[in-house]
């Protein structure tokens, strides 16, 4: 009965970790959510050291951490069912136990980082904080990484509002995930073990960890800011909501998506006018004879530009692109996606038996190239990012190695309609909310169902189109210069520097171990 109240306990720290990332009742980060969440965690595991043996501890911890994690991640991509049953077809037993198992099998990364904890925290709190700050870290990388990498929900995006995102430029969403789970975990065994004055100085420290770089943010003042203002630009972002069971389908969205996309390119005034991802869900091939001519023709000259999604391919290999159409252009631009989708837009090897029985139009898509030359307009360098691909800011901090070339603006392009109306839309807004908060980037997202909206540099939604619905947002949006110190480290070392600071507070515990051992043995 013990064993399943713990579980219990476990799992629900862990969904409350999901619900961190974006709350399920209005879709907002809950900051200090996450910290209670990792805090419940910590204690739980240091609970478990004292209860039982150092040899069963850690394989208890491990079973109890992958518990944890396994709940909040799916809680957090929960939605990718309704994409494999209600649009793909599967049989929903099987599209839950892929959900499940897909969750599982992420959740092992942190399973190993509860055991190592469990097995080598050291005495002093601060410094078992800190480890489980590292392992923790580690773990989250090896998810970003492994596999081409499934990032989604990292703990860090609830961090996108709150005191600790005033770290964001300096750190990155992983630094700041980091220091958030050090902070969890110092809290969390004060509480256990400290008690009355004693407290007073690490409740100093965390106070001034949380609230001095807001301070020093609100300090800075809007001059300092405007100082590097880019000018401004007018948009007009196209959300066409065409339903994803009806969006690959001749005389139904098909038709919609190429008559409303149509209609709204050849009669928008606004100087850049941006489409979703895959807006044309044809290969240029495919289209009606003369459509993608006309609006090149449209865009050939004046004050306007346009950027286009659309597939290209030659029936073997495609991708999955957007096209920039402008006043002097002997060509239009070009980005391929970089980052592909697992089992949407490429299929692993010996997984074709798993898509085939899913009834979503699959191919093998062909990868676009790191840091593309960015979309120059009026002044702005606009750096397009597709689907997921704000997901990954390493990548995108890549377009950044050069400060006179690097982006102005950051610019989503999504079809999340595969999932529905479902949280996945507040959590992508998440991402793209850290994104520009990492870079002091604004970012603009033109999706199908939404969220369509613009992001300032501090990570504001200040332009927000209401989801699933038919529309085209106007607005205006300020690009920046300037390169964050994160933006500085990212573009050249990628996220090395956090792996080397994670490995190094593990690898100084490993050698203190060793000498402890070594010293006990002489003394015997």
């Amino acid at each position: 009965m013990k064993t399943l109240a713990r579980a219990l306990g476990f799992g629900i720290a862990g969904l409350a970790q999901a619900a961190a990332i974006a709350a399920p009742w209005n879709g907002q980060p809950l900051w200090w959510l996450q910290l209670i969440s990792l805090a419940a965690l910590a204690w739980q595991l240091d609970a478990l050291r004292a209860r039982t043996s150092p040899r069963s501890s850690w394989r208890s911890a491990a079973f109890y951490g992958w518990l944890f994690a396994t709940a909040w991640l799916c809680g957090t991509f929960w939605w990718l069912f309704v994409s494999m049953h209600t649009y793909g077809g599967l049989a929903a037993p099987l599209a839950a136990l892929a959900v499940l198992a897909l969750s599982a099998a992420l959740a092992l990364y942190y399973a190993a980082a509860c055991a190592f904890f469990v097995a080598f925290a050291p005495a002093s709190r601060a410094y078992a904080a800190a480890l489980f700050a590292a392992l923790w870290t580690l773990a989250e990388l090896l998810r970003n990484s492994l596999f081409t990498g499934f990032p989604w929900g990292a703990g860090g995006y609830a961090h996108v509002d709150g005191p600790l995102a005033a770290y964001v430029p300096w750190l990155g969403v992983y630094g700041v995930g980091m220091l958030a789970a050090g902070i969890a975990t110092l809290a969390a065994l004060l509480l256990r073990h400290v008690r009355g004055r004693a407290l007073a100085a690490p409740v100093a420290v965390a106070l001034v960890l949380l609230c001095v770089p807001a301070l020093i943010g609100a300090a800075r003042g809007e001059a300092d800011e405007a100082a590097q203002s880019r000018g401004r630009l007018g948009l007009a972002l196209l959300q066409g909501n065409i339903p994803q069971d009806e969006k690959f389908i001749p005389g139904g969205g098909i038709a919609t998506a190429l008559s409303w996309y149509g209609e709204q390119l050849q009669s928008a005034t606004a100087s850049l006018v941006i489409t979703p991802e895959t807006a044309l869900p044809l290969l240029p091939s495919q289209l009606p004879p003369g459509y993608l001519d006309a609006i090149a023709a449209r865009y050939a000259n004046g004050k306007q530009a346009a950027i286009v999604g659309l597939p290209l391919g030659d029936g073997r290999l495609y991708t999955n692109t957007v096209l920039g159409f402008g006043p002097g252009q002997g060509t239009p631009y070009r980005y391929d996606k970089h980052h592909l989708v697992p089992f949407g837009e490429f299929i692993p090897g010996m997984f074709r038996w798993f898509t085939e029985m899913m009834n979503i139009p699959l191919g093998d898509f062909k990868s676009g190239g790191l840091a593309q030359p960015p979309f120059a307009w009026q002044g702005q360098r606009i750096a397009p990012n597709i689907c997921y691909e704000d997901l990954f800011g390493d990548e995108i901090g890549a377009n950044f190695r050069d400060e006179a070339s690097a982006p102005t603006m950051l610019l989503n392009v999504s079809n999340i309609a595969w999932f529905g109306d479902s949280i996945a839309i507040d959590q992508h807004l998440a991402i793209s909310r850290m994104r520009a908060l990492e870079f002091q980037r604004p970012m603009v997202r033109a999706t199908n169902t939404g969220a369509t909206v613009v992001i300032d540099h501090r990570g504001r939604v200040t332009h927000a189109l209401p989801r699933l619905t038919r529309g085209v947002l106007v607005a205006e949006v300020e690009g920046r210069t300037g390169l964050t110190p994160y933006a500085m480290w990212v573009s050249r070392f990628g996220l090395w520097p956090l792996w080397g600071l994670a490995l190094l507070i593990v690898a100084a515990k490993l050698l203190l171990s060793r000498r402890q051992a070594s010293r006990a043995t002489s003394r015997g």
